[in-house]
């Protein structure tokens, strides 16, 4: 299984999941996107993004500091 991890630091929602969204056209079935991430609605907003796009959201963690990991499965 690979895993591919994308910094979404320092941008403004909806740009996080604006980048999920592109690099998702080039990952495989089976892969695992970690994203992490210090916009505040980024937690609600990978939620319905994974949820729209049938995805697997296997965690959102608030790691402190208003910063955010999340792992996506593909």
């Amino acid at each position: 299984m690979a895993k591919v991890t994308l910094n979404c630091n320092g941008l403004k929602c909806p740009q996080p999941v604006l980048k999920i969204a592109i690099r998702s056209r080039k990952l495989r079935p089976g892969t695992q996107l970690e994203v992490f991430a210090d916009c505040d609605e980024f937690p609600e907003d990978v939620k319905k993004w994974c949820h729209n796009n049938k995805r697997q959201l296997l965690h959102c963690t608030d790691t402190g500091g208003g910063r955010f990991r999340a792992e996506i499965q593909f």
